[in-house]
């Protein structure tokens, strides 16, 4: 898996996870005090997140971070 197909995974996990608690991912954004454009980014793995930045992602979905990396998600 390259770096590009890392990153992705982790953001579609974000936005299933988003998805399945009815967010929208301006709502999510707002959760974590983050720019819509930002969450974009995290979401679509055109971005590298910092832990904390997952970790604030985590916190507002209320779900531990490593369900950001524990489960295959098909990119």
């Amino acid at each position: 898996m390259s770096n590009e197909q890392f990153l992705e995974s982790i953001g579609a996990r974000i936005k299933r996870i988003r998805q399945e608690k009815n967010l929208t991912q301006s709502k999510l954004a707002e959760l974590c005090d983050f720019e819509k454009a930002s969450m974009s980014r995290i979401e679509s793995g055109q971005t590298n997140p910092t832990i904390l930045t997952l970790r604030k992602v985590s916190q507002a979905l209320n779900v531990p971070v490593l369900s950001f990396f524990s489960e295959p998600v098909a990119v």
